[in-house]
């Protein structure tokens, strides 16, 4: 069943783009730890940039932000970035 608080590609396959990749490494994080981020995120709602998306989650009880773009002709959802919050 859908979570009505999540957009209707919330559950497609999750594409790390080569940009977010590279931070994991800078920003000490992985792609578990992004997939838990976004199992467990408490907002999701679009982002300034048009097509995309914010989502505020936490990691080791900081908060982050993760910028989604969901590929709607390849029905996968790409991450841009995650940022923790200062």
């Amino acid at each position: 069943m859908a979570n009505p608080h999540r957009p209707s590609w919330w559950d497609w396959d999750l594409v790390v783009s080569a940009h977010a990749f590279e931070r994991m490494a800078e920003r000490d994080f992985s792609e578990l730890d992004l997939r838990t981020m976004l199992d467990d995120a408490h907002r999701v709602e679009r982002d300034i940039e048009p097509g995309r998306w914010v989502v505020e989650a936490r990691l080791r009880e900081w908060p982050w932000e993760i910028i989604l773009e969901p590929d709607l002709a390849a029905r996968r959802i790409i991450v841009v970035t995650a940022y923790p919050l200062d």
